[in-house]
């Protein structure tokens, strides 16, 4: 799909049933009180709420404050980032180099860590997401004790996934090593305070009660709820105690969004560069997986504090949940379009990672969004655009203009004529009205790559072009094949996100 205007208009209607859609009866008798709402570009289009966070007489609002539990990973690890980029502390070094007590064991012997390997869940250390939801407000000399002591890992480091928050606590260590400061007050004057997130913060003492969602638990799938008290923040809060709104969760995941955009937000905040890093998947996660919803991603992973979707449709999906005794939170956004929901609930059986998913995967259908956005490359098209005419009026490869000095050695121009030649007469020969060469296009998998149609009588021909980076871009690649009128893929190729490429040609 081609287009200028890169832009989604997501109405209030179509977010509002979206909702509706999301948060449903099963999520509204999941818990006492709940609220989701839709953001494009990082402006609220909806707002749904449902009951009572006190369970007294006080409704829901679009204010009321939530836990967002490990949603607060994005945070720290965005903060790492930042320290990093100041040259303060160095992902790759072994995580001993800033905290030396700190052992970490792999079958009885002491292991180097990395932060990079820790902050993106591929370190070894085991799930631990039971331990340490009570553990959360244990003191730093407790959680420092136990790392002193020896924690074992459950895998050899960088060999596979596994969900701990006690190895990205460890970033919150090095946070305070390397600034002296509390972590979270690094958090809030790298992040929190810039962006103008003022409602959300570690722990509770700053809001009004009146404020406040409680925390309930339910043992009858819902038919009654007991109160849950705040787990407390120590030395585990980095990774999991934070409060939040739906409006300054909807800024954060356009502030982070945005990096994929020619106009980023809040540049000296965190570079783009260093966003985009949150956002790409470090470490693989098996799909089909039970936490994905039964999605159809191609596949899935874990960056820096942030889940990665692949999704064979809309592309990449940037996600991460948050769950403690009385609370369920998610937030998830579609990079190509800036189109995000999130969803918050009082109850630990809420389940909002399924109502933001539902919520999100409905709208992405409705305004048929693009998997992503791509400008190729003026010379990538400059090179379609002259083989395209080549093509069209029977010119022999040895012709071909922008050709790499390899490509006629690859598959010789009289073979390239032979081949030609049959697909030509197999689709009746070309149209002589063809579109314009723009509504022609129909497929870009990166800024170096175009795919369009040639109409012919009886059936198209799919052209393939594909560039090397060259100080000056020189054609690697090219090759053509028959297809049914208005087909987009050639046999047995399968359904891939990158024929829903928005593509952004250069202007004439």
């Amino acid at each position: 799909m081609t287009g200028q205007d890169a832009d989604l208009l997501v109405t209030a209607e179509s977010a509002a049933e979206a909702l509706r859609h999301g948060l449903d009866e099963r999520a509204r008798h999941a818990a006492p009180a709940a609220i989701s709402a839709v953001a494009e570009r990082g402006s609220i289009r909806a707002v749904l709420t449902h009951g009572h966070p006190r369970a007294d007489e006080a409704p829901t609002t679009r204010d009321t404050v939530f836990r967002i539990a490990s949603m607060s990973k994005s945070f720290l690890a965005a903060t790492v980032l930042s320290l990093r980029d100041r040259g303060l502390l160095d992902l790759h070094a072994p995580i001993r180099t800033y905290l030396p007590e700190a052992r970490l064991r792999h079958r009885g012997a002491d292991v180097e860590v990395t932060g990079d390997l820790l902050l993106s869940n591929r370190s070894g250390l085991g799930e631990d997401n039971a331990w340490v939801d009570r553990h959360l407000g244990a003191s730093r000399a407790e959680i420092a004790a136990v790392f002193a002591g020896g924690v074992r890992l459950a895998a050899a480091p960088g060999t596979v996934y596994q969900y701990s928050n006690l190895g990205q606590s460890l970033l919150g260590r090095v946070v305070e090593a390397v600034t002296d400061r509390a972590v979270e007050d690094v958090i809030r004057e790298t992040l929190l305070e810039p962006l103008g997130l003022r409602r959300t913060a570690h722990v509770s003492d700053g809001y009004a009660p009146e404020t406040l969602a409680g925390g309930f638990r339910t043992f009858d799938d819902g038919t009654t709820f007991r109160p849950e008290p705040f787990v407390g923040s120590g030395a585990l809060g980095c990774i999991g105690s934070m409060f939040s709104t739906v409006d300054d969760i909807a800024s954060w995941m356009w502030f982070l969004g945005s990096a994929f955009t020619d106009d980023p937000l809040a540049p000296a905040v965190l570079a783009p560069a260093s966003r985009r890093e949150l956002q790409q998947a470090r470490t693989p996660i098996p799909v089909p997986s039970a936490m994905f919803d039964g999605r159809d991603l191609a596949g899935a992973g874990y960056s820096y504090g942030l889940f990665v979707e692949d999704d064979r449709r809309f592309g990449r999906i940037v996600q991460h949940s948050g769950g403690l005794p009385g609370f369920s939170a998610h937030m998830r956004w579609h990079a190509a379009s800036g189109i995000g929901v999130v969803a918050f609930g009082n109850s630990d059986e809420f389940g909002a990672r399924r109502i933001a998913g539902a919520a999100l995967q409905q709208l992405l259908e409705r305004t048929d969004a693009p998997s992503a956005i791509l400008h190729p490359w003026a010379e990538t098209v400059a090179a379609a655009q002259a083989l395209d005419a080549a093509i069209r009026s029977g010119r022999p490869a040895a012709t071909y203009p922008f050709l790499a000095d390899h490509v006629l050695d690859d598959i010789p121009a009289g073979v390239r004529d032979a081949r030609l030649a049959a697909q030509v007469q197999e689709i009746g020969g070309f149209r002589a009205d063809q579109d314009p060469f723009p509504n022609r296009v129909v497929a870009a998998a990166t800024e170096a790559e175009l795919r369009w149609r040639i109409a012919g009588n009886r059936g198209d021909l799919l052209v393939d072009v594909r560039l090397v980076g060259l100080p000056e871009p020189r054609v690697q690649g090219v090759s053509a094949a028959v297809v049914a009128p208005g087909q987009m893929r050639v046999e047995g190729e399968g359904v891939g996100a990158a024929e829903r490429h928005r593509i952004i040609l250069p202007s004439p």
